[in-house]
């Protein structure tokens, strides 16, 4: 597999019987059907957030009219990309699908810097890519523990007013700016946010938001322990105690573990992530969950 090169403009690539090409946000909801047939339990909504991320990114194969492979490479700024959904129909492993829809999708990403989340079986694949292990990620799941204490008056639901300040701290967390992401992702149909806000500034935020299986929180951003713990409570507390959530808590992250457990979560999966170059600069210490791990 080569690694990331340089091609800005992609175009329409056959490979054999395969035709590679980008997909529209309709095109998708196939590919997130898939991967919730492999238990990556995605959000719900969430074509309607990520494909507007970079239209351009989002690629189907098809064999015979059939959308039968997949793969995204969404670019966030001139710097930093990230790749995910990369996925092949199962009735058709095994015959080079995905290596072809890999190699027309991938120089949309030209020079940057190109992050993904491996599970850790396609780590050798990956590395033969290109890409370098930074991390492992922890899905944490379970019903989680409610404390029976009043939320703090730090925690408030977002609004219009908080969009320029939230956008500006989660540039401080993720390595590019996603202000028109970030807007969609806080007001999605089913997603609930929360902020932190403390003598007038933003201390962190949160969204918790409906999946295939109960829900997934993410991001989950906070400058303290405390400030992510009150803004897990006040998001799982808005949702059916009797269902699942579910936290992907970046391992480095000693105190987004202790949060997961300490409310009663368990380690369900892990994957890798992984980069071809050096990261934009972020700063991790705020991350006690990451947005999504198909999009970073």
């Amino acid at each position: 597999m080569p690694p990331i090169g340089e091609a800005p403009h992609p175009r329409p690539t056959t490979a054999g019987e395969l035709t590679v090409d980008t997909a529209t946000s309709d095109d998708w909801h196939q590919v997130v059907r898939w991967a919730a047939d492999e238990e990556w339990n995605p959000g719900r909504d969430d074509t309607a957030c990520f494909h507007p991320t970079d239209p351009a990114g989002f690629f189907l194969g098809r064999r015979a009219g059939r959308a039968v492979s997949a793969v995204s490479v969404v670019n966030y700024s001139d710097r930093y990309a990230f790749l995910g959904y990369y996925l092949v129909h199962p009735d058709l492993r095994g015959q080079g699908l995905g290596l072809a829809t890999w190699r027309a999708a991938v120089p949309h990403a030209g020079a940057r810097t190109v992050g993904l989340d491996a599970v850790p079986a396609q780590q050798p694949t990956y590395r033969r890519a290109g890409f370098t292990p930074a991390y492992d990620t922890i899905r944490y799941g379970g019903r989680p523990t409610r404390p029976d204490t009043v939320p703090p008056p730090y925690v408030v639901p977002v609004t219009g007013s908080h969009l320029d300040a939230l956008a500006a701290y989660d540039r401080r967390c993720f390595p590019a700016d996603r202000r028109a992401f970030v807007a969609r992702w806080l007001t999605a149909p089913g997603h609930i946010a929360r902020a932190y806000v403390r003598d007038g500034a933003i201390a962190g935020y949160g969204v918790i938001r409906p999946a295939h299986t109960g829900h997934r929180i993410g991001p989950l951003f906070a400058d303290t322990p405390e400030a992510a713990e009150a803004l897990f409570d006040a998001l799982t507390a808005r949702v059916d105690p009797s269902a699942e959530v579910f936290l992907d808590a970046p391992e480095p992250r000693r105190a987004a573990h202790d949060l997961a457990t300490g409310r009663g979560l368990t380690p369900r999966s892990h994957t890798v992530r992984m980069y071809t170059g050096v990261v934009p600069p972020a700063e991790g210490q705020r991350t006690f969950g990451v947005t999504s791990l198909e999009l970073g």
